[in-house]
This record gives C-alpha cells, structure tokens and sequence, in this order.
C-alpha cells in the first residue's frame, strides 16, 4: 500500500473551505486500486493554512493510472479563460506531492 499526500499552502482562512472539496463523491471512488482519501489540516500555523490530502492506494501502478485518467484531468481542470473563476486569485500559495510507502501499521486492538 502506497499513500500519496497532497502538501497544499493556501491562504488564511481557505483550508477548511476547501477540504470538504477532496471528499465529494466522483470517478475517484470506482478506480481500480483506490482504497480512500483523508484530509488533515495543520493547526497552529498563523501565516498560511495548509491541507495534507491523504490518498492510499493499493500500489504505485493504480494511483499512476488515476494520474493519468480522463476523470482526474476533469477534477483538476482550470476555468475558462475570461470566466469569472478565473479573474478570481487563487488561495492556493504552493503544493508539494509526496508518495510513500506504508512500512508498518499498529492498529487498536478491540476491546473485551
């Protein structure tokens, strides 16, 4: 298993605007490979938000195909030139793609 993290620097005030935006319901759920996606924001930073989008996938090969998809170009299209979203100014400041590979995991054990 593989976790692919999204490391993105948005303005104050925008991580928790957008993080429900990485959740939505779409093609990403039906990929072959594709096991689930976490958001975590970074708390007591003062200046700039910043998201950790968390994807695990089962391999490398899967998330290269999500990569590669028609339906992650869809997802991650910019607006039209001349529209409205685009004249606005992005929140985004910068993003950083990191993959890893899960060595070892430790799970709660149930209780009795």
């Amino acid at each position: 298993m593989i976790v692919v993290t999204n490391r993105i620097k948005t303005k104050v005030g925008f991580a928790q605007k957008m993080a429900p935006a990485f959740t939505r319901s779409g093609a990403l759920q039906q990929m072959k490979g594709f096991m689930k996606v976490e958001v975590l924001i970074t708390q007591n930073l003062t200046e700039y938000d910043e998201l950790n989008v968390n994807m695990y996938w089962e391999n490398e090969e899967s998330f290269m195909k999500w990569r590669n998809s028609d339906a992650f170009k869809e997802a991650h299209k910019r607006p039209e030139p001349g529209s409205k979203e685009a004249q606005q100014e992005s929140p985004i400041l910068g993003s950083q793609i990191i993959v890893a590979e899960v060595a070892s995991v430790m799970e709660a054990l149930p209780e009795k």
